[in-house]
């Protein structure tokens, strides 16, 4: 069947959707983008971007100068609908939280017409993709949908998570194979004819669980490796044994490759994922549980370590009280090059200090602003004033800009690697 996807709607412009959609207009294809915050809206329409991501703003501001990408706060006819919006916890236990894509699923409801595909990009739990399609439903009776009329369906309903790095998600998005998992074949097909207009990876078909618990495996599957990493840190911490050393010793092994460790786990993704699978077979997850336990304490652990170097500076200098050290903290984001604070441990290390340390805390990026911030304890300055002016030098990112830089002078406390 030839599929013809004259309009294609984004539902959320964050850090998947925006260049999605910007992909898609590309390629000469009309995208709608919606998003329910109205300073973004008005930001892309200017032909700017509201995120840090190589190469985006060129795509951007060339797809709204030439009439292919526009964004709206309310949804609006199209043939193809991606829903890339947020999948947070609910409570302290880890709970998904499907609001934001029920919420987005009935904001769209209103505009869906027969032949018309629905695509939910959003990481989230097995059987998301289900519910999704139930509140269409709830909301168009006078459609049919998969759950019911299969083949036969008026809308088809599909399941694609992203897979991409971010720095890298530009080039990604096109090169990276694509997990298409639709409700039926028929959804799949039209999923596949989708992505590949722009998608040169290969696009494999499944079906909608296999989909959603295929992106939940891949970054289970690297925050158990990081855990061992993670944990092996403070076991060596605890041996005075160099784990840096002891990572590039191990993995001279022909068969073995243990990544680095760092001051936990960040990000939408690996953060997030593993507690969705867990939440599901709560019993039989032990293995992926004990993994987000371990990089889920990793940033305790680094302020334990700055507590109790801030304890030893003092016993050398008497004279001095805690409310005299400065702290200087290298790097806020999740992860290295990107402006993104989602879920970031070194945030989170970060602001412990920050309310709990009676002198001062420093921060540095270069990736991001105190506007980006919106935290009174934390102060933003630039690495020379940091290094001049620290007594306890924390590495918690390594930004490019903070690489091959000169040692700072006082007591360091590196999970990085950034000094050695």
């Amino acid at each position: 069947m030839n599929w013809r996807f004259e309009t294609v709607s984004v539902v959320g412009l964050g850090y998947i959707g925006l260049p999605t959609a910007a992909m898609f207009a590309s390629r000469r294809v009309k995208v709608v983008g919606i998003d329910v915050n109205e300073r973004t809206v008005e930001t892309i329409n200017r032909g700017e971007i509201h995120i840090v991501e190589p190469d985006l703003d060129i795509a951007v501001h060339s797809a709204v100068n030439e009439g292919y990408l526009r964004a709206s706060t309310q949804p609006e006819a199209a043939d193809a609908f991606l829903i890339a919006v947020p999948t947070p916890f609910k409570g302290d236990n880890h709970e998904p939280d499907l609001a934001y894509i029920e919420a987005a699923s009935r904001a769209i409801a209103p505009v869906l017409k027969a032949g018309d595909l629905v695509v939910l990009e959003s990481t989230s739990p097995v059987g998301a993709t289900e519910q999704m399609a139930a509140w269409l439903a709830e909301e168009r009776s006078d459609l049919t949908f998969p759950q019911d009329a299969g083949e036969q369906s008026d809308v088809r309903i599909a399941h694609c998570p992203e897979r991409v790095l971010p720095g890298k998600v530009m080039q990604e998005l096109i090169h990276n194979d694509r997990v298409i998992g639709g409700m039926t074949p028929r959804c799949s097909e039209a999923a596949v004819a989708l992505y590949k207009v722009f998608v040169e990876g290969e696009c494999v078909v499944t079906n909608a669980r296999t989909a959603e618990m295929t992106k939940l495996t891949e970054n289970s599957f690297r925050d158990v490796n990081i855990a061992f990493a993670n944990e092996l840190s403070m076991i060596c911490d605890k041996l005075d044994i160099d784990v840096w050393e002891l990572i590039a010793l191990a993995n001279r092994h022909p068969r073995v490759n243990i990544l680095q460790p760092g001051p936990g786990v960040g990000g939408h993704c690996i953060a997030v994922d593993p507690w969705f699978i867990v939440s599901k077979t709560p019993d039989e997850a032990r293995l992926i549980r004990t993994a987000r336990e371990v990089n889920d304490a990793k940033p305790e652990w680094v302020v334990e370590k700055v507590w109790a170097a801030i304890g030893e500076y003092l016993l050398n200098n008497p004279d001095k009280t805690a409310r005299d050290v400065t702290i200087a903290a290298y790097g806020l984001t999740f992860k290295a090059d990107i402006d993104d604070l989602r879920g970031s441990p070194a945030l989170q290390i970060v602001k412990t200090l920050a309310k709990k340390h009676p002198g001062c805390v420093l921060a540095v990026d270069p990736n991001v602003s105190l506007e980006a911030l919106s935290d009174d304890y934390i102060s933003i300055v630039n690495e020379d004033i940091a290094r001049q002016n620290g007594k306890i030098h924390v590495a918690l990112v390594d930004h490019a800009e903070f690489q091959h830089t000169p040692v700072p002078s006082g007591t360091l406390i590196d999970v990085r690697a950034l000094w050695k």
